[in-house]
């Protein structure tokens, strides 16, 4: 009985470290907070009404996601994206997600979710650039868990928070058109029905390309060639899914 006591107590303590975590990362990719305000273990405990070591561990679990990075006396700062992390990121995810779509391909598997996903993008389109966050997101993690491979779904969930403080930063900034990412996405799951996975691959990278270069450049950085490549997708295409491609 005793024991079940201690269980109960590290889960709650556990619920309440990720409930800390979670409010941060919302804030964060809000833009609520920047890399301006400092976030001690102390300030931290205060705002949450919890212990210091609870606080602690919320903030060391956003330092692992790489949305914070500690300072010198345990103070913690938003992470504040450069050239070369934005490019890091990007080329990282680029290299999970272009093999991911030549497997699913080759199976011809285009998953539900990431047609629900890009639809729900459509819909976004006369809305903030902001709301294109959340289903932009859940495209590319959809194409990602449709493989089945419970390691590269982690593998790819370890950057997750990377990626949407990357595109946050893209929609906030307004650095691409909504009616292009849902057009290009469209295109990749038509190249992925169709079986052609080296054509999807190379449409991604050019999809990755532009948005990780406008970025870049939006941040004080020298963007390459890839910010200003125009779309594959100018010639008019097939429809798909009741979507015309431009």
């Amino acid at each position: 009985m005793e024991r079940q006591g201690v269980v109960t107590s590290r889960v709650q303590a556990t619920s309440i470290v990720d409930a800390i975590a979670n409010d941060l990362r919302t804030r964060i990719l809000d833009g609520e907070l920047t890399a301006d305000a400092a976030l001690t273990e102390t300030e931290m405990a205060t705002t949450y009404d919890v212990a210091r070591p609870t606080a602690k561990a919320a903030i060391e679990k956003l330092v692992a996601e790489g949305l914070l990075v500690r300072g010198l006396h345990k103070t913690a700062r938003v992470t504040e994206l450069g050239p070369d992390s934005v490019r890091d990121i990007y080329l990282a995810r680029a290299y999970l997600e272009s093999e991911v779509l030549r497997r699913l391909a080759t199976a011809r598997t285009v998953p539900e979710g990431a047609v629900q996903a890009n639809q729900d993008i459509a819909a976004a389109a006369h809305g903030s650039a902001m709301e294109v966050v959340e289903p932009d997101m859940r495209f590319h993690t959809s194409l990602i868990d449709a493989v089945g491979n419970e390691r590269i779904s982690k593998m790819y969930r370890s950057l997750v928070s990377e990626v949407r403080l990357c595109m946050t930063r893209v929609q906030s900034l307004e650095l691409l058109d909504t009616a292009l990412i849902q057009a290009e996405h469209a295109r990749i799951l038509d190249l992925i029905r169709a079986g052609e996975g080296e054509a999807a691959a190379r449409l991604l990278d050019e999809h990755l390309g532009r948005a990780r270069e406008r970025l870049v450049k939006a941040i004080g950085g020298e963007a390459g060639p890839e910010a200003d490549q125009p779309s594959g997708l100018l010639p008019r295409g097939p429809r798909i899914s009741g979507t015309t491609v431009l």
